[in-house]
């Protein structure tokens, strides 16, 4: 069950480079227990706000509350240790690594003392299938190499990964984008068990299929600015595919065209 105070919120984000607008006065919640889905074609300015909220950037102007509380991270690993952790297309996987060691890739556990400290290997291992199955996933084999994994596969190693070290929101850039139909049902069904285990999930896609599919919330932007906002009781999908396609001015070029046409028809006749 959602909380009614959101664990993330933005209030009038802006981001400029120079004298370029990548972001212009944009506001958005992100609740515990809910998928808030982010949409919008390339050049929207998905990307700029995924790095305002992970640390990458920091906004031009704007308020960042998380928590409640005003934030300005400075890096990603500040904002990871406050618990908002991205999980970006590439996933920081190494195909050639079993999925123990990538699960564990740079916060590898111990065990023994002094010079005798080792990679716990045995409790990698354990944690993984454990973890794993959490999610629905039950591997084979922790050994096998995460690069004889499917895409979909992949994904779900990295989302397990930003729970188990402790994630309270977890970012996911368009995680169905270069997979095919019953790899992004895997995915999105993995975004369901994040939501199921309270966390905030944000999604971006350009996809308003598999949105529609897990969100409880959507924000679509269009050149840097917010197009709408609605909860999922508020908005169709016909209306979403809509708002995103731009219909409205596509009606306006096809009525101006055949008008351009209609006028070229008349000047064709008046010349014979």
């Amino acid at each position: 069950m959602a909380d009614q105070q959101p664990i993330l919120k933005i209030r009038d984000i802006s981001k400029l480079f120079g004298s370029v607008i990548a972001l212009s006065h944009v506001s958005a919640e992100v609740h515990r227990g809910e998928v808030t889905c982010l949409l919008g074609d390339n050049g929207a300015g998905k990307s700029t706000l995924i790095k305002i909220l992970s640390g990458v950037h920091q906004q031009t102007e704007g308020e960042y509350f998380f928590e409640g509380r005003p934030v300005s991270f400075t890096s990603p690993r500040e904002a990871l240790d406050h618990g908002i952790a991205t999980v970006y297309q590439d996933l920081s996987l190494i195909p050639l690594m079993p999925i123990w060691r990538n699960f564990f890739l740079g916060s590898e556990p111990e065990t023994g003392r002094g010079p005798f400290r080792r990679y716990d290997v045995n409790f990698a291992k354990q944690t993984v299938r454990a973890e794993l199955k959490k999610m629905g996933i039950d591997i084979r084999d922790p050994e096998q190499s995460v690069g004889t994994m499917s895409g979909g596969e992949r994904q779900s190693v990295a989302i397990a990964r930003a729970v188990y070290f402790g994630a309270k929101v977890l970012i996911l850039d368009e995680p169905t984008a270069a997979l095919g139909v019953k790899q992004a049902g895997t995915v999105l069904k993995y975004i369901a068990q994040a939501k199921a285990r309270n966390l905030g999930v944000i999604f971006i896609t350009h996809n308003p299929h598999h949105a529609y599919a897990v969100g409880d919330r959507f924000i679509i932007l269009k050149r840097g600015r917010t197009l709408g906002s609605w909860k999922k009781d508020e908005i169709t999908r016909e209306e979403m595919i809509r708002s995103m396609s731009g219909a409205d001015e596509l009606e306006a070029l096809t009525h101006e065209l055949d008008e351009l046409a209609r006028r070229k028809v008349a000047e064709q006749q008046s010349q014979n």
